[in-house]
């Protein structure tokens, strides 16, 4: 079969005519997309009778998505394409060349593929397990429109790397993370609809903010700790990440043809950045999500686990999940089997991540091969050497392979750990959201940088 008359015929958006787009632009697309996505969050399904995935609402942060909307599949299909994809190449099972554009043009048609196959998968497994129960006469309906958000949100992605400031994963991730965050602390509407404002002595407050007031009104101290420990977990991961975001190895370069000027060329010590920490978090909600759903399918627990009211007590997805340490130990519920679930959450978290970070280094044109090109194209050698690009290969193979190796593992770590704290939102939430901000704020900068600079414009087309 040839697939390259598939790709063909598949829809996709349209490349921008002009090689960089003006940052006006870019941001007028993202902001376009982040309404979108909001806008269709709040679009019940059509025909619903019954969301049994309301209980797993929590992973709903990392599949960057809200169930019972029409786009509750989320980043599910892209994510999970994207993690098959990875395994095949990595492990030399398919082998596509990705350091040519036909390779990179081949392994593109693949994932495309990939995502529509898992969006008519996962909709269809979403009804049939009755996850998303529709009305009866009404389960034909209810697919379709999963389908069809499904493909919206992977146009969106798209959208948002041809014409926005970068990865729609990842927005979507943050947007989410960000607004649960907000709500997380500041909450002041409880579920049987009673605003705490006025009534801080006899009402209850979600908002851990207001729990804090309260308890210190009403004399808690239970609740007191609690709260306090999230916030203090939440401030005390925002450091620790913004600190470990900053770590980075400069190669010093220099103009070949101009003496005495050159530039250090920055190799962050996460070097894949946020991507393997995005395809752990997803994978392991992928496992908690179809694990409850086979349970309720079947009957009866599976090797994936045992769940109740969305967690899990047992099974596969237990021993990936984490509990919240500090909060169990506060309100005296810690037994030590959390302790080595701790562990073996930590444990999974800095294998896949570390696998996943080498596996995206050498599909996504990151690697030292393809650095040496770019650095190459631009006229830049590295100090001291002779302007070879075996040479700075070379060199580039020094750093770029044990920064993926021991950046993929320290982030797995990080997110891992910081897990365990039980802060406002999951600790890797909250490493995502941070470091996706930061990835933004990287690329609006550049943005801004080569707009206002003629000169960093054609360097950075360059490169």
């Amino acid at each position: 079969m040839d697939f390259r008359k598939i790709f063909g015929i598949i829809p996709e958006v349209k490349k921008p005519d002009e090689k960089k787009l003006s940052f006006n632009v870019k941001l007028k697309w993202t902001v376009v997309i982040l309404i979108s996505f909001f806008v269709l969050a709040n679009i019940s399904l059509f025909g619903l009778s019954n969301n049994a995935l309301e209980r797993f609402q929590y992973l709903a942060i990392i599949m960057g998505t809200d169930f019972g909307s029409i786009i509750s599949l989320g980043i599910g299909p892209i994510v999970m394409a994207s993690i098959i994809l990875q395994l095949l190449v990595g492990s030399g099972i398919l082998r596509i060349d990705t350091n040519t554009f036909e390779g990179k043009k081949f392994f593109q048609g693949i994932q495309k593929l990939l995502i529509f196959f898992f969006i008519i998968f996962e909709a269809l497994v979403y009804v049939l397990m009755k996850g998303l129960q529709p009305t009866p006469g009404f389960g034909g309906i209810v697919i379709l429109q999963l389908i069809l958000g499904g493909i919206a949100i992977y146009y969106m992605d798209e959208l948002s790397h041809k014409w926005g400031f970068g990865s729609g994963v990842s927005l979507f991730i943050g947007a989410g993370v960000s607004w649960r965050l907000f709500t997380s602390a500041f909450q002041f509407i409880n579920q049987q609809g009673k605003v705490c404002l006025f009534d801080f002595a006899n009402t209850a407050c979600p908002g851990r903010i207001f729990v804090l007031i309260q308890s210190i009104i009403n004399k808690y101290p239970i609740e007191f700790l609690s709260a306090a420990a999230a916030i203090v977990a939440t401030v005390l991961i925002f450091l620790i990440i913004t600190w470990a975001q900053s770590l980075k190895v400069e190669i010093p370069l220099s103009f070949g043809r101009i003496r005495g000027y050159g530039m250090k060329w920055p190799l962050s010590f996460f070097y894949a950045s946020v991507i393997p920490v995005i395809l752990t978090a997803a994978l392991v909600a992928n496992i908690q999500l179809f694990g409850g759903l086979i349970e309720n399918w079947v009957g009866h627990p599976t090797f994936l686990g045992h769940f109740i009211e969305g967690q899990a007590i047992s099974g596969l997805a237990f021993w990936m999940d984490s509990a919240k340490l500090v909060e169990l130990i506060i309100r005296g519920g810690f037994m030590p089997k959390y302790l080595l679930q701790g562990l073996t959450h930590i444990l999974f978290y800095t294998a896949l991540c570390t696998l996943f970070s080498v596996f995206w280094v050498k599909t996504s044109g990151m690697d030292a091969k393809t650095q040496a090109k770019n650095i190459a194209s631009s006229g830049l050698q590295v100090a001291g050497f002779r302007q070879d690009i075996r040479i700075l290969e070379s060199i580039l193979n020094r750093y770029i392979m044990p920064l993926t190796i021991m950046g993929g593992a320290a982030i797995g770590l990080l997110a891992a750990f910081t897990d365990l704290l039980g802060a406002l939102v999951s600790g890797t939430s909250i490493l995502l959201v941070i470091m996706i901000m930061f990835q933004f704020y990287q690329n609006i900068a550049q943005q801004h940088m080569t707009d206002m600079n003629p000169a960093m414009r054609k360097f950075m087309g360059n490169a």
